[in-house]
């Protein structure tokens, strides 16, 4: 735009946007950023309840292998000493996550080697098995048989999904760790922990040199916006960007029921999955293990999977073959879509880490400054 009052606009506060911001406006561009909520840091903001930080998206841990991007969070913040290990809870009984030898030895009273799991899923699994797995439950089956699928990861994906597990595409399941070891850590990454203070003010020191504006819904005054600078990075729905010309790509949704309690523990763990399906969360974050908490109150959210529709907040998007070809539409209109780039989790349709995140961020400013 040859009178544009901006280098760039940046529509969407989340980590995304808030790393472009950082970057481009430490080479010296000039940069307004957009956001519609009225708070900064997307789905990543975290609030301050009783002295505990809340993650009012749900809990973000992050975790990472990559060093350089380790550091460069790291520039914005300290990090604890936080390691995710979630409890499963089915009804009555209690396991541990990822599943390991401390799952399997609940789950069998007989077992007690890596050996004889691995004898006991292969006997469970045998009768099922197929090398062409068609669907999340045949993939499930096919990696901790039976027990542990109808116990642990039925009902759960079920619930989160909205839809049978005959139904969901069978890679979601693949990132799902198991392990013949005693090992409760559920991210093999080298790096993890969780930003002390929360991630608002890592997200504000980003924001620092840009202009920021709350509260902007960008789609209502799309041309308007998109007039006041030279090139555009949106980071919202790449359907909602052109009106859903094509139809609406689906996501799963959530809401969140967060209460304060006036006892210093609730569940002794910061993330508890109820994995039985007539339990309508999927679980209950308590916010104040993240941080090793010690407050005489404590903060819960329980997370109801919801029915998603275009304008509620996306979480989940839904990769499967009718998504994917209609995303393949979008981003070939999108590459047509002259002056704005898309990125993100929304902006291109994929389940993207923090870390994942961030190096897109980097790789988008390094393109753009070469």
């Amino acid at each position: 735009m040859e009178n544009a009052k901006y280098d760039y606009l940046i529509v969407g506060s989340g980590l995304y946007g808030a790393v472009c911001a950082h970057e481009l406006t430490a080479r010296g561009k000039s940069c307004l950023v957009l956001e519609k909520r009225g708070h900064i840091g997307g789905s990543v903001y975290t609030e301050e309840v009783e002295g505990i930080r809340v993650h009012k998206y749900g809990a973000h841990i992050f975790h990472t292998s990559d060093r350089a991007i380790w550091e460069y969070i790291n520039r914005f913040a300290s990090f604890n000493g936080y390691v995710n290990m979630p409890i499963a809870r089915y009804h009555d009984e209690e396991y541990h996550l990822p599943f390991n030898m401390y799952t399997f030895t609940a789950l069998w009273k007989d077992v007690s080697t890596a050996e004889e799991a691995q004898a006991r899923i292969a006997e469970e699994r045998s009768a099922y098995y197929t090398d062409r797995p068609r669907n999340l439950e045949e993939q499930a089956i096919n990696l901790v048989g039976k027990t542990i699928y109808e116990k642990l990861v039925k009902g759960y994906t079920e619930k989160q999904w909205g839809r049978p597990c005959s139904e969901l595409p069978a890679f979601i399941i693949r990132r799902l760790p198991v392990r013949f070891t005693f090992n409760n850590n559920y991210f093999d990454d080298c790096y993890q922990g969780i930003p002390v203070g929360g991630y608002t003010p890592i997200i504000g020191k980003m924001l620092a040199r840009a202009e920021v504006r709350l509260g902007c819904d960008f789609l209502e005054h799309k041309k308007d916006y998109l007039a006041l600078a030279r090139r555009t990075v949106y980071t919202g729905p790449i359907d909602a960007y052109f009106g859903y010309e094509y139809g609406a790509l689906e996501y799963c949704s959530l809401r969140f029921e967060t209460e304060v309690l006036d006892m210093p523990d609730f569940q002794g763990n910061a993330v508890v999955n109820y994995t039985a399906a007539d339990v309508p969360y999927t679980r209950i974050i308590e916010h104040k293990h993240f941080e090793f908490g010690q407050q005489q109150k404590t903060v819960i959210s329980r997370e109801y999977p919801s029915a998603w529709k275009p304008g509620d907040d996306a979480y989940y998007p839904v990769n499967d073959a009718k998504n994917t070809a209609l995303y393949e539409r979008y981003r070939q209109r999108a590459a047509e879509e002259q002056g704005v780039a898309f990125g993100g989790r929304l902006g291109q349709y994929r389940y993207y880490d923090m870390d994942d995140v961030i190096a897109a961020a980097l790789a988008f400013v390094a393109g753009e400054t070469e």
